[in-house]
């Protein structure tokens, strides 16, 4: 969402807070399965006019895909995050649920498709599937490990705002949630304008472990995104500046520490993207944080691009993965775009 609200209780006001081609129906021979489900995919092989492998702005273009299913949960795609270095993956859609799968590559290491695909419903702390829409509005993802082993994945919620702790099971989020606690100034806005980005700071940050939270329209007095940094030691509120008429929708840390934000905006009825990096030594606490521009676009290419994540390519290097949210439209798309640093 692009509306934004301005927080007026924070504590200590004014706080610095298949290349174009046929489509690929994968999970084929698994329809027998009822817990695996069948998408399509069609290979990109452009971005603003960059064949694979060669630079757009300041990254390099890896290639993409466009996904479609008949099954009326897949789709509303907000959050992502990477189990492993062998493509396995987590999403989580905005009505409430799960979507695991893999992603896999081309001889040229091009995404060609997402297979075993699996879609299941968000619980709450008894076990229950989530109520109401109210209560599903999953938002953002992030991977929880504990001695270097992925054990969890931690989901930011909007509307019923909040932030919980899903166990994985053979790399699926399983079993109910275990909730986090958060600012209240934060839980007690309940609104579509509330937790869109978080993401977990990983050893090489100076505040590693540490989990950033980032608004989408909570603002505090000097117009900035209000963010809180929620850690054992590094814990309180920090500022974020996002481009003009942006609000970030994702974040995620690079393998050295440095914090790429994701951001979304309108113009002239279409969507625009951003997607920013911040040096490692910035995020701590009081902080006012402003990244340098890696990539920022409009139009066709992109769609309404909310879910962002870095993980091992196939080949090793480090990818940087960028998903939209189709709101569950017919005239929105659900995109998988993927890029690279330069070496």
């Amino acid at each position: 969402m692009t509306a934004r609200r301005r927080a007026k209780h924070l504590p200590g006001a004014g706080l610095a807070v298949l290349s174009l081609g046929a489509a690929i129906v994968v999970g084929a021979a698994l329809v027998a399965r009822a817990d695996e489900q069948s998408v399509s995919a069609i290979q990109l092989a452009t971005f603003m006019s960059a064949k694979v492998g060669e630079p757009v702005q300041r990254l390099i273009w890896r290639g993409g895909l466009e996904m479609k299913s008949p099954v009326d949960t897949f789709g509303g795609l907000s959050g992502l995050t990477f189990i492993g270095s062998d493509g396995r993956l987590v999403m989580v859609s905005d009505r409430g649920n799960f979507v695991s799968g893999q992603l896999i590559y081309d001889e040229a290491g091009r995404p060609l498709s997402l297979i075993g695909v699996r879609i299941e419903p968000l619980q709450n702390s008894k076990g229950n599937d989530l109520p109401r829409a109210y209560a599903r509005d999953a938002e953002s993802l992030a991977l929880v490990e504990r001695d270097g082993v992925p054990s969890a994945v931690r989901v930011g919620f909007e509307n019923l705002t909040r932030v919980a702790d899903f166990a994985l099971v053979d790399g699926r989020p399983q079993g109910p949630a275990r909730e986090i606690t958060i600012p209240k100034w934060l839980s007690d806005v309940r609104s579509n304008e509330t937790l869109e980005a978080v993401c977990i700071a990983p050893p090489t940050s100076p505040v590693a472990g540490s989990t950033l939270l980032l608004p989408e329209g909570i603002l505090n007095d000097a117009g900035q995104h209000a963010g809180y940094l929620l850690g054992k030691s590094d814990k309180g509120p920090l500022s974020y500046i996002s481009g003009d008429g942006m609000n970030p929708t994702d974040c995620a840390f690079l393998p050295n520490g440095d914090l790429l934000v994701l951001e979304r905006g309108i113009s002239l009825f279409m969507f625009t993207m951003r997607l920013v990096r911040i040096p490692a030594a910035a995020l701590v606490p009081g902080a006012m944080l402003e990244g340098s521009v890696l990539l920022q676009t409009t139009g066709g290419d992109i769609d309404n691009m909310e879910a962002l994540a870095v993980h091992p390519g196939p080949d090793g290097q480090t990818r940087i993965a960028i998903a939209s949210d189709n709101n569950f439209n017919d005239w929105e798309r659900n995109l998988l775009l993927e890029f690279s640093l330069p070496n």
